[in-house]
């Protein structure tokens, strides 16, 4: 089969909702690998699980002693643990947002796309919030890119494409590589990963303050898919 769309999900706020989760599960790892409370929580929406981490580490007076570093991979590591611990609690206090599944459903139907993921979030986490609502079936997790990969997110949106081609023996160059996400910082990545970008004002950020950040398309949500599949497909 030839492919001649690669589509990037970004996946909280975008797919899912599962903040209340996430938080609770961060508050525990963090207590956990700092030796101190989680008093405040940095701002997550598009932003990478290590950004948050050491800027929780400052903003909490951790003495890491010049050691931030080391504690990120035992952080990580915790983090996945307790949010498998909540696995049950995802879908009692998060929720899959509007259209999400009908519009990985209709991505997949065109036969020719592969799917996958860029987000802030590790790979272990992203499979599992994804699993929880059935998504995962629609979604290449091997070629994504994760907040844990030490790239940033317009570097590792082509990287992502490298593994794409090299798995697929597809080119997914410029207008083939699309990436959806919910804020300004998604579209950046798409712009600087040289991919274009459909904006959903599904997240913390209004239609009007994605639009100033100039991707490709913006939607009110992802309940359309039809016209989603116009997006992708557009020359």
């Amino acid at each position: 089969m030839t492919y001649n769309r690669l589509v990037l999900w970004n996946i909280d706020l975008t797919l899912v909702d599962v903040a209340r989760v996430t938080r609770a599960a961060y508050a525990e790892a963090f207590a956990k690998v700092a030796g101190r409370p989680l008093v405040h929580l940095p701002q997550m929406a598009g932003r990478s699980e290590p950004e948050v981490f050491f800027e929780a580490l400052a903003t909490n007076g951790a003495d890491t002693s010049g050691a931030a570093e080391k504690l990120l991979q035992p952080f990580s590591e915790e983090l996945a643990r307790t949010m498998q611990a909540r696995r049950g609690d995802l879908t009692v206090h998060g929720q899959l947002l509007p259209g999400a599944a009908d519009a990985l459903e209709a991505v997949q139907r065109l036969g020719t796309a592969v799917q996958s993921v860029l987000t802030g979030t590790s790979k272990p986490n992203a499979v599992l919030k994804l699993a929880v609502f059935d998504l995962d079936r629609f979604v290449d997790f091997e070629i994504g890119g994760y907040g844990n990969e030490a790239y940033p997110r317009g570097t590792l949106l082509q990287v992502i494409r490298q593994r794409a081609e090299q798995k697929y023996g597809s080119a997914f160059d410029g207008q083939a590589a699309v990436y959806i996400g919910d804020s300004p910082r998604d579209v950046e990545a798409a712009r600087m990963g040289g991919a274009r970008s459909i904006a959903v004002a599904s997240g913390r950020s209004t239609a009007a303050e994605l639009r100033d950040a100039g991707p490709d398309a913006v939607l009110p949500d992802l309940t359309d898919p039809q016209a989603l599949i116009r997006l992708i497909n557009a020359p």
